[in-house]
């Protein structure tokens, strides 16, 4: 995946049939689905590939409990089969994790257990595992961490664990296998219309190049997550607001305050969220916040409060109690939920998708999750077929086997995330000093560098260190100290000066300390 043969494949004279504006999990479940039935897609993100919201998830393939609860059936069915066929179609990204719910009472024992076989049984044939209660004695022997003063038993559960940007990474390697161009930094300036007003395609700047595009398509459509409406006011000035957008916030700590393999799910918290704590990358993700803000942002803030609430939270259930000294990284994304009634708490919005059609021909989709990205993609592809009486292609990506797919996969490996493609990795690390090691705690090498460049689209030290390896959550402060070498490798794949190798250590360095208490 080569940027420069990307923006060389654009012809300005054809006419494709998907333009997908935005390139987070929505935008790539569309361009992996279409690319596949044979439409031809382009693909536009204006930053980097999931630079916002889908790089900041709680790294889980889930059903979602909670949402078992608050009665969605139907959301969750969707999501649990989605979850199963991720498992088979990316095994080297995605995996069975088991959770326990400590639990307070016998009314918790029964509540839980029989709620979770439900969510099981939604699950069919493609269930992770059998939920059951399980004793105090070896609630405490499976999270040694664990207060026991706290908990009467526990209930063991199973969800899918994830990275998400590789995921991103590697569909997009797949659906440029399939013939879709994808590429990063291009911001759409503007929608083109034909004499009737319907939208006939997109102006957009390529950032690099500094130079503007104008290209034709059957289908354009708006996958921007939070900055949906940015593209519906290109298209309709006086348009409404159709996005809710909610921040949750994530605190990463080291794997001493959860040593075992099993997560924690909390399922009552001060805010009528659940919490988890969840094994990532030999670190430990804590979170979810739920905080209703009013404007989007690439980089949002976790706030003082939402920091607080994670760490006093955990801090009841956990023998070690973490300190703010101990949070290796804290990061904030932004839900991009369907604006609904007044006064509905965004914890209560329901997180299906929606699609809607402009006057102009648009198709907008908004909602959903990284779960169901797969299942999103499919539905604004049938839409699409269906409004604009093409001929129905079915959907080809339930079985299809995502870039990079490996069985058998060593978590321990620190280039398991790379699947089939770590062998390359390696043969590129056997050549010219490119298997030094840039971070002996976060055990990256140069030669992923290297590879991110040539093979991954990473165009800044940023992209690298944040999205195509995961060194940003998981020790901010470490990624900081690693920006000169990856600026300076970058620099000569790039073919870029000393000026622009400090620019993007000075950048990164901003940005970061954001992510640092």
């Amino acid at each position: 995946m080569d940027r420069n043969k990307m923006i060389n494949k654009i012809n300005d004279t054809a006419i494709y049939d998907f333009i997908v504006i935005g390139g987070g999990a929505t935008g790539i479940g569309i361009a992996l689905d279409a690319s596949s039935r044979g439409y031809s897609v382009i693909l536009l993100e204006m930053s980097d590939f999931t630079k916002s919201t889908s790089s900041k998830s709680t790294k889980l393939v889930h059903g979602g409990v909670r949402y078992l609860a608050q009665g969605d059936i139907g959301l969750v069915r969707e999501a649990v089969v989605e979850r199963g066929l991720l498992t088979q179609n990316a095994p080297h990204l995605v995996k069975d994790q088991s959770f326990i719910i400590p639990t307070q009472s016998l009314f918790d024992e029964i509540q839980y257990t029989i709620g979770l076989t439900f969510y099981d049984l939604l699950a069919g044939k493609l269930s992770l595992g059998r939920s059951k209660r399980i004793s105090k004695a070896k609630t405490l022997k499976r999270i040694s961490t664990i207060n026991p003063e706290k908990i009467t038993a526990g209930v063991v559960y199973h969800d899918g664990q994830f990275d998400d940007t590789r995921l991103a990474i590697n569909a997009l390697q797949s659906a440029a296998e399939l013939g879709a161009i994808v590429i990063n930094y291009c911001k759409v300036t503007g929608l083109m219309k034909d004499a009737k007003g319907n939208v006939s395609g997109v102006k957009f700047f390529d950032e690099e190049e500094k130079k503007e595009y104008k290209i034709k398509g059957k289908q354009v459509v708006n996958a921007t997550g939070v900055f949906a409406d940015d593209v519906l006011k290109m298209d309709s000035p006086n348009t409404k607001k159709t996005i809710a957008p909610s921040q949750g916030v994530h605190l990463v700590l080291d794997k001493s305050f959860l040593p075992d393999n099993d997560a924690i799910m909390i399922p009552k918290t001060d805010d009528g969220r659940v919490l988890f704590l969840v094994p990532w990358h030999g670190r430990v993700i804590v979170g979810t916040t739920d905080t209703p803000i009013k404007e989007e942002s690439l980089e949002p803030i976790a706030l003082e409060e939402e920091i607080q609430f994670i760490l006093n939270t955990t801090s009841r259930y956990l023998t070690k109690v973490p300190k703010r000294s101990d949070v290796l990284s804290v990061f904030a994304g932004l839900r991009p939920l369907a604006a609904t009634e007044e006064g509905k708490k965004t914890k209560e919005i329901s997180r299906s998708h929606k699609i809607f059609t402009s006057n102009s021909g648009l198709l907008t989709i908004v909602g959903g999750k990284w779960t169901t990205f797969r299942k999103m993609g499919e539905d604004l592809v049938d839409k699409t077929e269906i409004k604009n009486t093409w001929a129905h292609i079915p959907t080809k990506t339930k079985h299809l086997k995502i870039h990079g797919y490996k069985e058998n996969v060593d978590y321990n490996n620190p280039l398991f995330f790379y699947g089939s493609d770590e062998e390359a990795v390696l043969e590129l690390a056997s050549k010219n000093g490119n298997g030094d090691v840039i971070s002996t705690s976060l055990e990256i090498i140069n030669a992923q560098v290297v590879w991110a460049v040539r093979n991954e689209m990473a165009r800044t030290v940023e992209d690298f260190l944040a999205r195509r390896t995961r060194c940003q959550l998981l020790d901010a402060r470490e990624s900081i100290k690693m920006a000169p070498k990856v600026a300076q490798i970058m620099a000569k794949e790039l073919g870029k000066d000393t000026a622009w190798e400090t620019k993007q250590v000075n950048d990164y360095l901003q940005v970061t300390s954001n992510y640092i208490l």
